[in-house]
């Protein structure tokens, strides 16, 4: 027999299991299946090669070469790690697969033959039964693990293994006698993998325990699990198979092999009793012990602890006293930290309490004197609440032209002009602050591109502002009560008159003001469809000595419209003016494309990477120069880049590009014939 490494003279052992094995999975079931569930240290894996050969000249018996080890033995050698298991190779060239195996083991003398069972076959047990009882069905190679259990040796037990459990089995029909060792196999290899125990073992359950082999033939619990196997026994002592498909089948062992098989059955059941009877006693015996070793433990225990509490009462006097005075010390130690302990806590209540009272007074004092400027201002036309219920008709819901945080929008006459007042909302979080903040940016600063403050009512939070006829720029965008689309070289003007009005926020002297809400709602329109910014109560008036774009100034919390607001802004709170700018490439991207502002600028993006830009612009515009369109909304998106770091010049790179792009369209119009910009029929609301 052929080793691992070399050859070696060791003649196989009586007690052999052979398992038929090939490059299909059920091969693998069934050597795993074998060396989890058959007790046998030695495993001969045979693997038979078909081949036409007429007759055999010598030996057919092969070490396996590297081909066969690579796809047939070399996972079943990673299985046999960790098991105390000698695995034998054997490669049989022979034209009948179930001859060779049949073959082999007649002249090894083999005890268990495992075999896996075919793919194609759903019935193998119903058809090995079959088999058994006379079937002439087996043909061929696609029926190896029937023909085995017909042809196997009378002393062999075989089982038909199918994804680790047995689908079809037959037992030895009797012992193995007159036992002769033959000689040695050429051509066996020995793989052998000895780590581990057979101690290491895990127990299994008695239901769930495969019957282990010997070489005396058939234990008692590899006859019960035929017996289970086999379903029924008729009354003329021949035992009937039944398959996975309830097919039934006979298999008539003989009475002479019956006979046999009940005489070793109740050798057995005497054997079982007994040695069931020695492990009860032997338990038995252990609970005994364990129960005895339990008792004295507890003793050994209470005696311990005994003698610990009599060392304990035999310290001296001065140790015990010296011990009790060092533990007085560390209590009264800890007692004066306590008391140290309260002592902050009260002062540090007492301070919070004495701020929380001085900022209350001095809030209450900033709103009087906020009230007091507010009433006392001169420098805008106070009307009182009459005059604005005059104007509005007692606030008529016929003449409310829009609705926004700060409050409602209603359409009027003061002093015989058209005009467009905006109330405070009671409920308006930080109300008065945006009443005030609006005041003192519209009443210190003038711009043809900015909203004209005509007056106020203090009192009552009313702003009085001129009427523009054409409503907000979000409305025209989207072209509510049926207005007409803005024409391509008319929303290039009206971006760069946005631009500018925003730089002359920026450079306002002495502090510059950031406007924080800038969005297509707060761009409204006159009748010449002249932009004009409007709504800067949310406005911040930044220290020229943080206005550039590098140093920033810091708010508690961010202010604004979700999708206008500077993501680096509305993250740290930092703001500067290039937070407008962002703002302002959005607004830009929206009166180019006429879409809604979430995700605008990626989808943008997204379209020129893809050359389908055209697509994006709005549809209602036509002859647009494309060109020109393409390198506004680059301008648009280089404003709305993540970091304002990244993001281009209000005064060197956007109006300068805008204004550009302005002129291109307003040559453009002066070569064609000037577009009709009607009034909407119905006027929208004049502010947010």
């Amino acid at each position: 027999m052929s080793s691992h490494g070399g050859t070696t003279t060791t003649p196989p052992p009586l007690n052999v299991t052979m398992v038929a094995v090939e490059k299909d999975k059920n091969s693998g079931y069934a050597f795993r299946w074998t060396i989890e569930h058959i007790d046998n240290p030695v495993i001969i894996a045979v693997h038979v090669k078909h081949k036409n050969i007429p007759h055999h000249e010598g030996t057919n018996v092969f070490p396996p070469d590297e081909d066969d080890i690579a796809h047939v033995f070399k996972p079943l050698r990673h299985m046999c790690h960790g098991k105390v298991v000698m695995l034998k190779e054997a490669v049989i060239d022979d034209s009948d697969i179930v001859k060779g195996i049949v073959e082999y083991a007649q002249r090894n003398r083999v005890n268990t033959i495992v075999v896996g069972a075919p793919h194609s076959s759903r019935n193998t047990l119903a058809r090995t039964l079959n088999l058994r009882s006379g079937s002439k069905k087996f043909k061929g190679h696609h029926d190896v693990s029937t023909g085995v259990m017909k042809s196997a040796p009378d002393y062999s037990s075989v089982y038909v293994i199918s994804k680790g459990k047995i689908v079809g089995a037959r037992p030895a029909i009797r012992p193995m006698i007159n036992v002769v060792p033959s000689q040695k196999e050429n051509g066996v290899r020995t793989y052998s993998h000895r780590r581990g125990s057979t101690n290491g073992r895990s127990e299994r359950s008695a239901l769930l325990e495969m019957p282990r082999c010997s070489s005396a033939g058939q234990t008692m619990n590899q006859r019960s699990l035929f017996s289970h196997t086999s379903g029924y026994s008729d009354s003329s002592g021949s035992h009937k198979f039944e398959s996975a498909d309830g097919n039934k089948q006979d298999c008539d062992l003989g009475s002479t092999s019956d006979s046999q098989f009940l005489g070793d059955m109740e050798a057995e059941m005497r054997m079982l009793r007994l040695k069931l009877k020695q492990t009860m006693d032997m338990y038995n015996s252990t609970c005994k012990d364990v129960i005895l070793a339990q008792t004295k433990a507890k003793e050994i225990n209470q005696w311990k602890e005994e003698r610990i509490a009599e060392e304990a009462t035999k310290l001296p006097k001065e140790a015990a006293l010296e011990l009790a005075e060092k533990e007085k010390v560390k209590a009264q130690a800890a007692l004066e930290a306590y008391e140290e302990a309260i002592k902050m806590v009260e002062k540090e209540a007492q301070r919070r309490i004495q701020a929380e009272v001085k900022a209350r007074r001095e809030a209450q004092e900033k709103d009087r004197a906020l009230n007091l400027l507010i009433i006392n201002d001169t420098r805008y036309r106070k009307y009182s609440i009459k005059d604005i219920e005059e104007a509005t008709q007692k606030f008529s819901p016929s003449l409310k032209v829009g609705e926004g945080g700060y409050g409602p929008v209603f359409r009027g006459q003061l002093d015989h002009t058209p005009v467009a007042i905006k109330i405070l909302n009671p409920d308006a979080s930080h109300g008065r602050r945006q009443f005030q903040q609006e005041v003192e940016i519209l009443c210190s600063i003038r711009h043809p591109n900015m909203v004209l403050l005509l007056g106020a009512c203090p009192e009552y939070g009313c702003l009085v502002y001129e009427y523009l006829e054409n409503g907000s720029l979000e409305d025209r965008l989207l072209m509510k009560n049926d207005s007409p689309p803005i024409p391509w070289w008319k929303r290039f003007e009206i971006a760069a008159e946005i631009a500018t009005a925003l730089l002359f926020l920026h450079q306002t002297k002495p502090e510059p003001i950031v406007h924080r809400d800038l969005k297509p709602a707060n761009i409204l329109l006159d009748k010449n469809f002249v932009s004009k910014i409007s709504d800067v109560g949310l406005a911040r008036l930044v220290p020229p000595s943080v206005a550039d774009s590098v140093t920033q100034y810091h708010l508690t919390a961010a202010a604004g419209t979700f999708c206008y607001i500077d993501p680096e802004y509305q993250q740290t709170g930092k703001l500067t003016k290039k937070s407008d700018i962002y703002s302002l490439g959005i607004m830009l991207l929206q009166i180019i494309t006429a879409k809604p502002p979430m995700g605008l600028a990626h989808h943008v993006r997204m379209a020129i990477e893809k050359e389908t830009f055209s697509e994006m612009l709005d549809i209602m515009i036509s002859d647009v120069p494309l060109e020109e369109a393409l390198a506004f909304v680059k301008l648009s998106l280089s404003c709305t880049e993540l970091s304002k770091k990244d993001r281009p010049d209000l005064a060197t790179v956007v109006v300068p590009e805008l204004n550009r792009l302005r002129d291109f369209g307003l040559a453009f119009q002066n070569r064609s014939h000037p577009p009709h910009l009607p009034t909407p029929t119905r006027s929208p609301r004049s502010s947010t």
